[in-house]
């Protein structure tokens, strides 16, 4: 048994969606649990609707809203010969949000983001899987928050492995006939309660491993519009190189420093046990891609990590005490209320300096709370390079030009925050 991930990237067009089909033909043997994303922007599409709704304005996020579902409606009519079942379930599923975007917010922000957010996920697989139906590729669709339960920690909810391993493991395949297909969604769960929860952005990877670990897998397959894993975003590096194999614990290394290429809470499940994780391309299923698995590494290219939007906070006690124990302490205290993870630190004296991505709402509410204790200045519009396993080419070529306001540097990792 197999576990496929589809991204946004690979369900963001008509001619993408019809791809599908030409993947699993060659899996035709293979009993498979397929996670798939929300189609291109959607998700973005509707944090805008969350926004304006928590803003009371009703009228805006009911238009916003409108606009997502007749993007889905037009293509569920495109893509599909007999569309009026399917018509009929995504309607089920506008109903649910319409009907809370009629009402007025009186719970917090992260409540109504998993709710309306959710939606989206829920939406492309009801057409896939119908778009897979009509081309004689028998699969059952789920909905993964009968699934997946979590805590109430919306918007990054924490996993109940033992209510979510009774559930996944009641899934049952046929390997004497022909083999099944489930399809369900990324990213969303529920709570005991049934309300919707996230994992985080981008947490579709992070459910196919779900079900990878808990199914026992042979193998996650993460679909991409890349070759594999790249040394660096071939976007901005015109000579990235596809790196062919990794282990998990350089891959851990590369999502906590900000790589996008797999999400951060991935791969544990499946380095607990040994499952194979492979990155290939949809566009190309001949590629090789990369693997991701249990060994040692050696030789790796520089592997360099760009984040734009960052915020340089720069904190001062205002009695010039020393940061010491007590003012660290309540700076991670804030983090931890906050949900906020810096991405550079360095402390002084009496100062600490914080690379953090640019949200506005959780910055505002870091720098009042810092305020307390800190004399605080902010610097926006900064960029944060990071290179692992750099030489001292790659360093002159990335940062001879750069003007810089921190750097920090061990034998295997550099990371530069500048303008």
């Amino acid at each position: 048994m197999k576990v496929f991930k589809l991204g946004g990237a690979s369900v963001n067009s008509i001619e993408r969606i019809k791809n599908i089909p030409k993947i699993l033909h060659e899996f035709a043997n293979d009993n498979l649990v397929i996670i798939i994303s929300a189609m291109g922007k959607t998700t973005n599409a509707l944090e805008k609707v969350v926004d304006a709704f928590y803003e009371k304005n009703q009228s805006k996020a009911l238009q916003l809203f409108s606009e997502i579902k007749q993007q889905h409606i037009d293509l569920t009519k495109e893509i599909l010969l007999t569309a009026e079942t399917c018509l009929q379930d995504l309607n089920d599923l506008f109903t649910e949000v319409e009907w809370l975007l009629h009402d007025n917010p009186v719970r917090a922000y992260d409540y109504y983001y998993d709710q309306i957010v959710s939606v989206g996920e829920l939406l492309s697989t009801r057409i896939i899987s119908s778009y897979l139906q009509e081309h004689q590729i028998n699969n059952t669709w789920l909905d993964v928050r009968d699934f997946i339960r979590t805590d109430n920690n919306f918007r990054n909810a924490i996993i109940d492995w033992n209510n979510t391993t009774d559930k996944i493991s009641s899934l049952s395949f046929d390997n004497k006939t022909s083999n099944t297909i489930y399809i369900t969604q990324g990213f969303i769960g529920a709570t005991d309660e049934n309300e919707s929860t996230t994992l985080g952005r981008e947490g579709s990877d992070f459910s196919a491993a779900i079900f990878a670990n808990i199914l026992n897998a042979n193998s996650l397959t993460i679909w991409k519009d890349v070759e594999g894993v790249m040394n660096a975003d071939p976007k901005q590096f015109a000579d990235a190189v596809l790196i062919q194999e990794l282990n998990f614990e350089e891959v851990i290394e590369m999502a906590f420093y900000g790589a996008q290429i797999i999400h951060p809470k991935t791969i544990k499940p499946l380095q607990n046990k040994k499952i194979p994780l492979y990155v290939k391309s949809f566009l190309d299923t001949k590629l090789a891609g990369t693997v991701i698995k249990e060994g040692k590494m050696k030789n790796l290219p520089p592997i360099i990590i760009i984040k734009k939007n960052q915020v340089l906070m720069n904190l001062i006690t205002k009695d010039f005490s020393f940061v010491g124990d007590k003012p660290m302490n309540y700076l991670y205290s804030l983090f931890g209320s906050l949900k906020l993870k810096p991405n550079l630190i360095q402390t002084g004296a009496i100062k600490v300096q914080l690379c953090i991505d640019d949200d506005e709402l959780k910055n505002e509410k870091l720098a009042l709370e810092a305020s307390n204790i800190f004399n605080v200045a902010v610097q926006k519009n900064l960029t944060l390079t990071t290179i692992r396993h750099y030489n001292e080419r790659t360093l002159n070529d990335l940062l001879s030009n750069k003007n810089i306001l921190l750097k920090q540097q061990t034998t295997e990792i550099v990371q530069v925050l500048s303008l």
